[in-house]
């Protein structure tokens, strides 16, 4: 499993499912880096990035403490989301 989902070896819904939650998964690293760059929160690539990934980074929020002023939220986000990504493609539905 890539960084960046091989969409021609998709040969089952699991397996689009999991290259789904790969785009899904570089979704919250690029708001991740890109955060760290970017501080206009109008930004049109940040409120896109905001909009895809806020569902899942949300709910994870409401339930990790904060650790000072590092946010390790899409670190969890992306380790729960891989894991999820390699379930779903071994059962091959």
């Amino acid at each position: 499993m890539g960084l960046i989902p091989d969409f021609r070896n998709i040969d089952s819904i699991g397996g689009l499912l999991a290259a789904l939650i790969q785009l899904l998964i570089l979704a919250i690293l690029a708001r991740a880096v890109l955060s760290w760059f970017v501080r206009d929160p109008c930004n049109p690539i940040m409120q896109a990035l905001n909009t895809i990934t806020d569902p899942i980074l949300q709910p994870l929020r409401q339930i990790m403490p904060r650790f000072g002023m590092m946010d390790f939220t899409p670190l969890v986000a992306i380790i729960v989301l891989s894991i999820i990504a390699g379930m779903v493609r071994g059962i091959g539905i």
